[in-house]
């Protein structure tokens, strides 16, 4: 959960908004438990950069589905 809470913090920092606003946009399209969780072993490898842009690419793409969809 370190590593989770780590994504949180740095993807926040990034896009210049607070952890509980990115927490909760990444826990409203599932992006926790469905892409940091499960590709824990990949990810953890990696630059902490290509991490956060892998993350918030994903969340980009993750929203906008979730916007197609309703």
């Amino acid at each position: 959960m370190i590593f989770a809470s780590s994504c949180v913090e740095s993807a926040a920092r990034n896009r210049n908004v607070s952890t509980t606003e990115m927490y909760q946009r990444m826990k409203r399209v599932g992006l926790m438990d469905g892409f940091i969780l499960k590709c824990y072993d990949g990810l953890h490898t990696q630059s902490r950069q290509h991490v956060i842009e892998d993350v918030l690419n994903a969340l980009d793409i993750w929203e906008s589905k979730m916007a197609e969809q309703q």
